[in-house]
């Protein structure tokens, strides 16, 4: 459950700063103020995204989709 709550921070996160980056190309310095914070956090979650996503390799809670081909 906790990578699926990783998942979801990183998300909000991402749309978060692609709203104020578009802000920030227009001189809104608030928003850049906002990016640079958002960036710091970003890390900070992308860190353990990595570590929960690595554990969860290792513990087989991720499965690799087979992909099957198709008949023509």
């Amino acid at each position: 459950m906790a990578l699926n709550d990783t998942t979801a921070k990183l998300e909000h996160l991402l749309n978060s700063l692609s709203k104020d980056l578009l802000k920030v190309t227009r001189g809104n310095k608030s928003a850049a103020q906002r990016v640079r914070v958002g960036t710091i956090r970003l890390e900070k979650v992308g860190k353990q995204f990595r570590k929960e996503s690595v554990d969860a390799e290792k513990t087989g809670k991720f499965r690799k989709k087979k992909i099957r081909k198709r008949k023509r």
